[in-house]
């Protein structure tokens, strides 16, 4: 899985979560960055990635995350 598609996949999530697509999306997007992006809606979105690429995080890489590069990273990682 290349970047390009790692980040249409997050995308996807947070306009499902989110229910809009007004942001930015790069590397070093975070949550404080995308209105609505909160605890609760970030959990969500995790979740929906892990259901659509059939993976499931590490609880310890989800508390080290600290912006959309190193989720992309997480989720590269899964698939080497």
């Amino acid at each position: 899985m290349n970047k390009e598609e790692i980040f249409e996949v997050i995308k996807r999530a947070l306009v499902c979560v989110l229910e809009h697509e007004n942001f930015q999306l790069n590397e070093k997007t975070t949550a404080h960055d995308i209105d609505g992006w909160e605890s609760v809606t970030h959990m969500m979105i995790i979740s929906e990635i892990e259901n659509e690429l059939g993976i499931k995080f590490k609880l310890m890489d989800l508390m080290n995350m600290n912006n959309v590069g190193d989720l992309v990273v997480m989720i590269k990682s899964e698939f080497n």
